[in-house]
């Protein structure tokens, strides 16, 4: 039988009155964080409500912290070089070179890398992806954020031209072939060649496949009335006779890219924008001014850099929108180093500093003291990557 005993000095007097008054306290602590829950969240949402850069800050403080905590440091760190190209596959860092081609994780640990011989080394990136070749070279890598997808390697009488991966990691790759003017291979993303066309009129001199996948646009090279001409051919990919092209008459194709369901081409004289049924809907030309950098990675705007002399650092810093209207425009007379494009925004890095704008080339965000940085890799959040020789660090608005 169990031992039953009763302690008047041990017994439960004034527990049931003490109960209540803990459950109400922690009652309290719970509604007062609550609420400062629901007033901060009514501030982003107010603010992401007026101009979408709320979220944006949301998006930084869960992925990032506190930028105090990040700001400043070193985020990677790589091998010194001045041929060293870089791209982001979402928070890991590319870095090629003319010796190494590195993938690097935050805090710079390694997480894949090979021995390279690139002459012109040269980064694309997209879709997750980022494409690593050598400019009139023989070797050419694909890579997601484990490392590589896909290697080739051309023959030594041939090489690669250009690479370009869209927005669904489908791979276009120009390659200039013996006995051809060119030629193009489409790969899925998969990594598996689903289409090539030969070019035996006309230079090919980059190409890429529609975000869609349904189409690829090659720009060709050719001459007319004694003046070069660039030609965008496009193809439908399940047929091997090209559908449709159009020409841009006045000025070289530099870069192709898209922007929102048009095409988009970067001349030295204008911008272009088309459909895949090879209909010009707009351009914007530089009305004699000389492009010094470009810039496509914006969600619905392009920015251009253009200096009235063809050197110097007088000039202006545009935004065109993809019907070609130009949608903000600044003066600029101070020497750029780089400028870069992500989701609503894009950062200009000035010689001392660097600044984020909207597309409306309102300021967002600043940082001074950057005379370290060589170049700026901007994410769609809003945060940037300052690159310096051997190191590049988290800047946080």
């Amino acid at each position: 039988m169990a031992e039953r005993t009763n302690n008047i000095w041990n017994d439960d007097d004034g527990e049931e009155e003490k109960a209540p008054r803990k459950k109400h306290r922690v009652l309290k602590g719970f509604l007062m964080f609550f609420l400062t829950l629901v007033v901060v969240l009514g501030v982003v949402l107010v603010a992401a409500w007026r101009d979408g850069t709320g979220f944006d800050a949301l998006r930084r403080y869960f992925n990032y912290g506190k930028a105090e905590e990040v700001s400043g440091t070193a985020a990677y760190h790589y091998d010194a070089s001045v041929r060293n190209r870089f791209a982001q596959l979402e928070d890991r860092l590319v870095v090629l070179s003319d010796t190494r081609l590195t993938i690097l994780s935050p805090g710079g640990e390694e997480v894949w890398s090979t021995t390279v011989s690139m002459a012109s080394p040269a980064l694309s990136a997209g879709g997750g992806r980022v494409a690593a070749y050598d400019v009139g070279g023989t070797e050419l890598y694909v890579l997601d954020r484990e490392g590589e997808l896909l290697h080739l390697t051309a023959a030594e009488e041939e090489h690669f031209i250009a690479a370009t991966l869209n927005d669904s990691g489908w791979l276009a790759v120009t390659e200039q072939k013996k006995g051809l003017k060119g030629s193009v291979c489409v790969y899925n993303d998969s990594m598996e060649q689903v289409f090539e066309f030969q070019a035996r009129e006309r230079f090919v001199t980059d190409a890429y496949v529609t975000d869609d996948n349904t189409h690829l646009a090659a720009v060709t090279l050719g001459q007319e009335s004694s003046v070069f001409v660039s030609n965008v051919v496009l193809y439908d990919l399940t047929q091997t006779e090209p559908i449709a092209n159009y020409s841009v008459t006045d000025g070289l194709v530099a870069v192709i890219g898209q922007q929102g369901d048009r095409l988009v081409t970067v001349s030295d004289t204008c911008l272009t924008y088309a459909g895949t049924d090879g209909k010009i809907g707009a351009s914007y030309t530089y009305s004699g001014l000389y492009l010094r950098g470009y810039a496509l990675g914006g969600d619905g705007f392009a920015a251009l850099l253009l200096n009235r002399y063809e050197s110097g650092s007088v000039g202006r810093l545009v935004t065109v929108g993809p019907d070609g209207t130009e949608l903000a425009s600044l003066d600029v007379n101070r020497e750029v180093l780089d400028i870069s494009a992500a989701g609503r925004y894009l950062a200009v890095l000035y010689t001392d500093s660097l600044v984020i704008y909207n597309q409306d080339l309102q300021v967002y965000a600043s940082l001074n003291g950057t005379d370290f940085a060589t170049g700026v890799l901007l994410r769609p959040d809003g945060s940037a990557l300052l690159l310096s020789s051997e190191n590049a660090g988290l800047f946080l608005p």
